[in-house]
């Protein structure tokens, strides 16, 4: 699933070409992602003005004066503005035409449907974003912050970082990024990680996911940035999906094991 740095390569990928502009037409060619597609989006959203294309988590917020679009990437999802007149394809489930001298249409295309297309009225903030963390790269998020959210938790921190009501956007590439670099063992219980080692995890999820972004994200199998092109961040991966190789740092073998479902990657020696 495409995290954080994908999501934020695909938003600043279509602000500059839908922001501005206003809606001529919804056209929905099914009535439902991975929920039911709300009536207000083909209802309000034609002659709205796009003020801003904003994320929130792993979120997009299409916002107008008469309420938001918000959508989720899913597994597979991906959104391109396109001329018009471009053929439609499979899997290409919404068009959102845009006037202009030169038509332009957002187009949301999703194989296995586990994207979204929901609403969000003015003034309201949808259930979804609800009990959300802070953003990893605001000033809120910190080692401080983490310390303190931590004591008594018995759960392994990297399950804690996960927790998208401790912060959101952090999935398992780089919260095993993370947490090699800030050499903390993912099995030690978030409670007896100390505050200077929250503010080393902290700073290393701010370096790597703001340079996860410069570089458009990590590649994953279905995802493609706006411009069709795939991210490039997975070219340097130090843990992730690297069980079994030689450590970057010390050379021995990295450990994998599975933590809350979700495959994880980490050195016995280097992070403790």
């Amino acid at each position: 699933m495409p995290e954080l740095p994908e999501v934020e390569t695909t938003r600043r990928g279509l602000a500059p070409h839908v922001e501005g502009r206003r809606i001529a037409a919804v056209t929905l060619r099914r009535p439902d992602l991975r929920w039911p597609i709300p009536q207000e989006v083909a209802r309000e959203l034609p002659g709205q003005r796009i003020d801003a294309v904003r994320r929130r988590a792993k979120y997009l917020l299409m916002e107008t004066s008469a309420g938001s679009a918000l959508l989720h990437l899913g597994m597979s999802g991906s959104l391109r503005v396109l001329p018009a007149s471009t053929p439609v394809t499979a899997h290409d489930h919404v068009d959102i035409a845009l006037e202009g001298e030169a038509p332009r249409v957002l187009r949301f295309n999703d194989p296995r449907r586990f994207g979204s297309l929901l609403w969000q009225p003015v003034g309201e903030v949808h259930p979804l974003l609800r009990g959300l963390g802070p953003e990893p790269l605001s000033d809120a998020f910190d080692g401080d912050y983490l310390f303190a959210l931590s004591r008594g938790r018995k759960a392994p921190v990297k399950t804690f970082l996960m927790d998208q009501a401790v912060v959101v956007g952090v999935g398992n590439i780089y919260a095993a990024e993370s947490l090699f670099r800030a050499g903390i063992s993912p099995l030690r219980a978030a409670g007896r990680v100390s505050r200077e080692r929250y503010g080393a995890l902290a700073d290393a999820v701010k370096d790597i996911l703001a340079y996860a972004i410069t570089r458009g994200g990590t590649t994953l199998r279905d995802f493609l940035s706006p411009d069709g092109a795939p991210g490039y961040f997975e070219q340097e991966l130090s843990a992730y999906g690297r069980g079994g190789e030689p450590c970057p740092r010390c050379g021995r073998p990295m450990k994998h094991a599975s933590i809350g479902q979700r495959a994880t990657v980490w050195c016995g020696h280097c992070q403790r």
